[in-house]
């Protein structure tokens, strides 16, 4: 019997959750940016961080008391072109969306701005913050470590985060350039998708204490935590197909992470203390904001960048492939498609749907599904 996919309205399914995570204790300025960043995911067809991340990532974690729903910002340091934030454990999408306006602001007056943050949270998907340096005309650059779940090249133990490397580049075509990816094969999110449809994941995206390959979904998410299993690099195992770029772009953003805010790295952001109780994740972020006219005129940038992508696009295909595909495409026909049908919400996502919404007294939400 084939599963009962739904599709939720854009503007429904944000309300939702922002009302969700008003209830349980944001702000409701901070949930309207959380769930912005939310919804903005699942728009764009990420669909491993969208509705399907607001009950174990930040729902539960709230309830737990290992997420403080309400954020203090405090600027530790602050110069021309740079900052220095701590986020005190609050939430990630808050935290990174002021820090990236603060790179802007900076970018905008001096041609460049950083900003380093350190305890910090879950700041949903890192292209949200790129996306925002390109709606000021900029190129956005954004990264942030992550719980341990990659095996150094050669290493079996879950030592460094998914920690992705995010680049956003205007064009002068309806979408940006947007690669926001994962500097592992694959990211937890993305298993996390393979659970709710009950399958296995392919080879090759996790290895156990021994090296060997792991395909068993639900008890692969387990030993992640455990540490009995660890997710490969970009580009594989080994050096032959080029895991140590994968490896080495992990530790990239693990450095920029921690070390110029002075922040919690590796084992440390294990989300458990040393007598194995839940605690806070102590994630660190960096936001980059380039302005392009301090180089060059925006519309020559753009119309170059732009052949670079169609050029690209136009160049001679596979045997057996329709299309070539630049970064931030996919993204924009998923929005091209959900924009008049809504979000796709399977049976595991309307079971947590519904739990929220009666555990909160939300009433006002009847959805088509039930």
């Amino acid at each position: 019997m084939s599963e009962k996919i739904f599709y939720v309205d854009f503007a429904v399914l944000e309300k939702f959750m922002q009302d969700v995570l008003q209830g349980v204790g944001v702000p409701p300025e901070d949930a309207a940016i959380c769930a912005d960043v939310l919804i903005t995911a699942d728009k764009r067809g990420i669909d491993s961080h969208g509705i399907g991340r607001l009950k174990p990532i930040y729902y539960d974690r709230i309830k737990q008391g290992i997420l403080n729903p309400q954020t203090d910002f405090e600027i530790l340091r602050s110069g021309p072109t740079t900052a220095v934030v701590d986020g005190h454990d609050g939430m990630g999408h808050v935290i990174a969306k002021r820090s990236m306006q603060m790179a802007i602001d900076k970018a905008r007056q001096y041609g460049m701005g950083m900003v380093a943050v350190r305890n910090s949270s879950h700041y949903g998907i890192a292209g949200y913050f790129a996306l925002m340096a390109v709606e000021a005309g900029m190129i956005g650059i954004t990264g942030t470590n992550a719980r341990p779940s990659i095996a150094p090249t050669f290493g079996v133990e879950n030592m460094l985060g998914t920690n992705p490397l995010t680049f956003g580049i205007p064009t002068d075509e309806p979408f940006p350039f947007v690669l926001d990816c994962a500097t592992s094969v694959t990211q937890r999110g993305k298993i996390e998708v393979y659970d709710r449809e009950g399958k296995d994941i392919p080879p090759g995206w996790v290895i156990d204490a021994e090296g060997h390959t792991r395909t068993d979904t639900r008890q692969i998410l387990e030993d992640l935590v455990s540490g009995q299993a660890a997710l490969t690099p970009l580009g594989g195992l080994g050096e032959e197909t080029g895991g140590y770029k994968g490896y080495g772009y992990a530790a990239v953003v693990e450095i920029l992470s921690a070390a110029l805010q002075g922040g919690s790295y590796l084992k440390a952001l294990s989300g458990f203390n040393a007598l194995g109780g839940r605690q806070p994740y102590h994630l660190g972020h960096f936001f980059l904001a380039i302005d392009i006219e301090a180089f060059i005129d925006l519309a020559s940038f753009k119309a170059i960048t732009g052949d670079i992508l169609r050029q690209l696009r136009a160049s001679r295909k596979a045997p057996g492939e329709a299309r070539i595909y630049t970064a931030g495409e996919k993204e924009y026909l998923a929005w091209q498609e959900r924009k008049d049908k809504g979000v796709p919400v399977n049976e595991a996502l309307q079971q947590d749907m519904i739990k929220m919404r009666d555990e909160l007294g939300l009433t006002q939400y009847q959805f088509a599904f039930e």
